[in-house]
Order: C-alpha cells, then structure tokens, then sequence
C-alpha cells in the first residue's frame, strides 16, 4: 500500500509539473484566427476524449490536466499554423436535468425547448451556436437497449427505433437553422453480445445504418462519426477486445487509445471542409 501511494504521488507531481509546459505549447496563438470546438458527452466519450481509462489517464482526469484529444490538437495546430479550440462538457449533466443524452433528449432540449436560452438549465442551440464553430453530440450505450413495444411518437421516451427517426428528423431541421455551425454526431455506441439481444443489436445497427446512408446528405451542416463501426467492425455487438468486460461496454483502455486519433481527424475534415469526401470513421 505504502509503495502504491508512492507511485500515486509521483505520478501526481510529474503531471502537475508539466501543466505549465503543456499551457505554453497553445499560448502563442493570439495571432491566428481561432476557431472554437465543443464535445458533449458522458462516459463513453470521456474515455475517448482522455484515449483511455487506464489508472494514469483516470488521474488525469480527475485533476483536470489535458486529455489525449486535447493534446493532439495542440500538436496539430503547431504543424499546421492553425487554432482549433477544443472544449468538453457532460451534456446534459445529472442535475437537474439527469444522465440521459438518448435522442429524446437532445430533441427535448434542443427542439421542443429550442426558443429559449436555456432549458432545466441545459444550453439550447440558441445559446451554443453564437459561441461555438464545431458542436459534437453523442449517446451513451443504453441508447442501443431497444424495446419493440409501445405506441410510436416523437414526444417518447422509449427507445424504440421508430421514436428516434422521428427524434432524428425534428433534430435535423433545428440544426439546419444554424448553417454557421457545424454539427458532428456519433453512431449510437454498440452492446457486447452478452449485453443485449440479436433483435435489439440489429434493430440499432440498422438505425445506424439509416443515420449513416440516408439521415445524413451531403452539402449541409452536419456530419457522421461513425463510432459504432469502429467498435463493431461491422458486426452487430462490439467486440470484447474493445470492451471493458463482457456485460460492461465502456470502450476498453487500448480501443480508446487506438481509436482517439480518428475522432480528431474526423473532427479536423469536417472543419477544414472536407467532411462528405473523407471516410466517417475517420480512418
């Protein structure tokens, strides 16, 4: 134990003393124009966001120093003369609104609610557009948790896939409201096999087929990280070498770290203009 707290405390030392380095890296930038990035998310994302969950990146973490997405955006715009700003957020957070980010509850906040500043203090596109170039959204894994009964409608909860196109739809026009911002969104994280059912599996994995190949068109303001693809590699569940464990689908340690690098890149194509012609994995 006593050796344990050693390592802790070193590692805490050694990451502290850097922060100074790391802020200067970005602190010369005031010359070029700066373009500004969000990414809302819970934990799916922040393991992506930190490229791991291993016990060096979870302390990390909790004491705020820079992600691994953050640090490659800080390398990117030094090779490449640029000033992308990148910010992250839980959205919604646990209170008052609760940990629910299912399309639901984007289309709660963001369409039904989408005339005021603010909804259960969670900021509507209204608040977000005027500050942000870039607006990343996603959902956790129980968005993939597909239930086949029930009446259809755009005001329910339950997640049912008839329920999200309508969710879907309603969203894509408020986004269209704001063609000077862009929006990225993820395909819908997968289960593990032992988490769900082969109806359910298939049923999301379509959907995320129709986000993907018909939800998504060319020429406007949003645009596809295909998120699941990577995790599934086609498949239907994600694969256990890309989970935490068998009934636990957070992204595992090395899938977080393989798979980080794609989401910046995908995040630099579609700002530099090239997200209908690169690949949405980001590959």
């Amino acid at each position: 134990m006593k050796n344990q707290l050693t390592i802790f405390f070193s590692i805490v030392f050694i990451m502290i003393s850097t922060i100074g380095c790391e802020n200067s890296k970005s602190g010369d930038m005031s010359d070029k124009q700066k373009q500004k990035i969000l990414f809302l998310h819970h934990s799916t994302g922040k393991t992506i966001w930190q490229g791991g969950n291993s016990f060096f990146t979870k302390v990390k973490g909790k004491l705020g120093l820079e992600g691994a997405v953050e640090k490659w955006f800080h390398r990117y715009n030094k090779e490449n003369d640029v000033f992308y700003v990148i910010r992250d957020r839980e959205f919604p957070a646990k209170e008052p609104y609760g940990w629910k980010n299912y399309p639901f509850d984007y289309y709660n906040i963001w369409v039904k609610h989408g005339e005021e500043d603010y909804f259960m203090e969670e900021p509507t596109l209204k608040t977000l557009t005027p500050e942000y170039d870039l607006v990343i959204f996603k959902h956790c894994f129980p968005a993939s948790k597909i239930v086949f009964d029930g009446t259809p409608g755009v005001d329910s909860e339950r997640k049912m896939v008839e329920n999200y196109k309508m969710q879907y739809q309603a969203l894509k026009q408020e986004l269209l409201k704001y063609p000077d911002t862009k929006f990225l969104l993820w395909t819908p994280p997968a289960l593990t096999e032992q988490g769900t059912t082969p109806e359910a599996a298939k049923a999301v994995t379509d959907f995320s087929n129709w986000v993907v190949n018909e939800w998504d068109q060319p020429g406007d303001n949003i645009f596809i990280w295909d998120f699941r693809q990577l995790e599934t590699e086609g498949g239907l569940y994600l694969l256990p070498q890309n989970a935490v464990g068998e009934k636990d689908p957070h992204p595992s340690h090395a899938f977080a770290k393989s798979v980080y690098p794609y989401f910046c890149q995908r995040i630099v194509d579609v700002m530099e203009g090239k997200g209908d012609a690169r690949s949405v994995t980001g590959e």
